[in-house]
């Protein structure tokens, strides 16, 4: 297992726990980060350079950092030049709070000799605190008028001074914060006790390989820290092409849900709706799993309730663990039971209504939000009600007998990828418009006869289905050119010669084996007449789905607006910005709003402190938070014809 970095990496890593995006095993070893498990002379300075404290009269002593600066020259080779104390470039202040943040040590940037008024003169912020001092709990600090933890205080250092790197060190534990402009941050926090036993070895192997003087400071561009983190954040991109791959399947999952749930109703379920509004249970679907990926997006940001109860009982990571472990001991009787999918539902009745529930553990409270994406209205069949109703006061409502196989096997697939939980926290607002971009473009068919899905020719195209019977009908010498029509699939070969010389259905789907998509059509067997199918339009078969990278979005939108706020002048007032209305006509997965919106709201929080008129802000919020509200409130509207794609 130690002969595999990869596998080094996951390890150490899956011990500390990152929140949100740090770095990646695969960015790690292109750079030629290899954690060392043979670290006795490194580990031996490492324990002679710790001091010890007790933090309360009655704790033991426990290893602690007591001065950074002379840690680092011990353990990690820095020199006195690599740190720069309280430098004035670097100080925030904050007039809205009369504080001033300042960092304790500024580290220049080695490739560069400015005088260090620019950001780009520095490399990292480095932040020590009182020992012991929580990072992500509000400190009593007298002359604090702001009440943000430590973390949201540093993070807020970090963007305001265009610094991304920065440590965080209060003694017991260091840091290693990421939070680049514009993007979502993301951290990583090292434990001193932890890397002073004989079993942290392997952590204190990637602490020194990530902080060592020679990933800041000798190592080739390619190989320093910053390089490592800014392809850290690359590589995320292919983990989100990946996930809307596994969005797509977890949507054929939950179509079969469905059915066989209409199936177990004598078509009380599905059948009304089916013959109205096919389409509308495509959009109900859909809608259930936009709902999910929102929901584990706001989890892991903190965003509905840490209240235990929540986390335990409602919460689609407390579901999905759950059902992991029945899926270990039961996987025989989960497709006969069906209590996850009522869980859901009142999840999303509580997304939606709210909740104000005190108990022995305290009190949960959800404020009621409301909202199209959570209307229980929408989409009645969900909840196993007509088509058309409305809910009652005090309703009771049957759930659909959706299977708790089902409802598993489509968090797995939104949750887990490749083996390894996945991190809601460290995906950007286009990532998860992609993976909703990858579920549109369908329309829902009952199947005339047996229909296999053919994969698409593209790599993030979608599968076409195929009517075996129709196809069979055709003589021989057509069905090639039939194929390549309806699925853009080209068969050449023996497969040519099979397809063209098949006589029975048998022989037909044999020949087209090798090009059935097995998420849509498990087994690679054919459904049967009556099943529910998902047939994409002719453009989303051919063009598939994309993932519109930042890199792409930030020169466009900077180019389309900027003759715009020229005529603004150099000082714009902030009701000139909100006056502005930016309209993407074909709006998709909303990425060129979303970098709109950074635009334009980086340029109202200028505004504001331009012409002194930074409003009074919700309590812990930060201005340009604010800023995108407002923006995205007042300024973005998108348009397109498929209507999923605006909601």
């Amino acid at each position: 297992a130690y002969d595999d970095p990869i596998r080094i990496h996951k390890e150490w890593l899956g011990y500390l726990q990152p929140v949100g995006l740090v770095v990646v095993p695969a960015a790690m070893v292109k750079a030629g980060v290899v954690v060392d498990t043979n670290l006795m002379e490194p580990h031996a300075r490492f324990l002679e350079a710790l001091g010890t404290w007790a933090f309360n009269e009655t704790d033991d002593q426990e290893p602690v950092i007591h001065d950074w600066a002379s840690f680092a020259m011990e353990v990690l080779d820095w020199q006195d030049r690599n740190l720069v104390k309280e430098p004035a470039a670097l100080q925030l202040h904050l007039p809205d709070y009369q504080e001033t943040l300042r960092p304790t040590y500024g580290v220049p940037n080695p490739m560069k000799a400015g005088d260090g008024k620019d950001p780009s003169d520095w490399m990292m912020l480095i932040q020590e605190l009182p020992k012991g001092e929580a990072f992500d709990r509000p400190a009593q600090v007298e002359g604090h008028h702001w009440q943000a933890t430590p973390q949201e205080r540093f993070e807020r250092l970090l963007r305001e001074t265009q610094v991304p790197i920065g440590l965080l060190v209060n003694g017991r534990e260091v840091r290693l914060v990421y939070a680049p402009k514009g993007e979502t941050s993301g951290y990583l926090t090292f434990p001193v006790k932890a890397m002073s036993e004989t079993t942290g070895r392997l952590i204190f192997g990637a602490f020194r390989e990530l902080l060592s003087s020679e990933r800041l400071f000798t190592a080739a561009t390619e190989q320093w820290l910053p390089t490592i983190l800014s392809d850290s954040r690359k590589a995320q991109a292919e983990v989100s092409t990946a996930l809307a791959q596994q969005v797509l399947s977890a949507l054929y999952e939950l179509l079969r849900g469905f059915q066989a749930a209409n199936a177990k109703s004598h078509g009380k379920l599905l059948d009304e709706v089916l013959e109205k509004e096919p389409n509308r249970v495509y959009r109900g679907l859909l809608t259930v799993l936009l709902r999910l990926v929102f929901l584990k997006f706001a989890e892991e940001r903190d965003l509905l309730s840490r209240h235990g109860t929540f986390l335990q009982h409602y919460s689609v990571a407390g579901l999905f663990d759950r059902l992991r472990e029945d899926y270990a001991q039961f996987v025989d009787t989960m497709d006969q039971r069906y209590g996850a999918w009522a869980q859901l539902l009142v999840l999303f009745r509580l997304t939606y209504d709210g909740c104000n529930f005190t108990g022995e553990d305290g009190r949960l409270h959800l404020p009621p939000r409301h909202g199209y994406l959570f209307d229980p209205d929408r989409f009645p069949f969900l909840e196993a009600r007509p088509m058309g109703s409305t809910r009652q006061p005090g309703e009771t409502i049957q759930a659909p007998l959706v299977s708790d196989l089902v409802v598993y096997r489509v968090l797995e697939k939104l949750l887990i990828l490749d083996g390894e939980r996945i991190a809601y926290r460290g995906l950007d607002v286009e990532q998860i418009g992609s993976i909703y971009e990858s579920m549109m473009g369908f329309s829902l068919h009952v199947a005339d006869g047996p229909t296999v899905a053919i994969k698409s020719a593209k790599p993030h195209g979608a599968p076409a289905s195929v009517n075996l019977e129709e196809l069979l009908a055709l003589p021989g010498a057509k069905r090639k050119e039939w194929l390549q029509k309806a699925t853009d699939q080209k068969l050449t070969g023996k497969a040519e010669e099979a397809l063209k010389t098949a006589n029975r259905l048998e022989d037909l789907a044999a020949a087209l084996a090798p090009k059935i998509d097995v998420e849509a059509s498990p087994s690679r067997r054919a459904v049967p007449a009556g099943s529910l199918i998902l047939q994409p339009s002719p453009e989303r078969r051919r063009s598939g789905s994309h993932y519109t990278p930042r890199s792409l979005t930030s020169r466009i939108v900077g180019k389309t607006l900027q003759p715009i706020l020229q005529r603004l002048g150099n000082y714009p007032k902030p009701e000139q910005i909100l006056a502005l209305k930016i309209l993407d006509p074909a709006v998709g997965s909303g990425a060129f709003l979303v970098e709109a919106c950074r635009t334009l709201a980086e340029l109202l929080v200028m505004a504001w402190r331009a012409h002194e008129a930074l409003p009074k802000l919700p309590p812990g919020e930060e201005p340009l938070t604010h800023a995108r509200r407002l923006v995205a409130q007042h300024c973005l509207y998108g348009v397109d014809r498929n209507p999923m794609a605006v909601d």
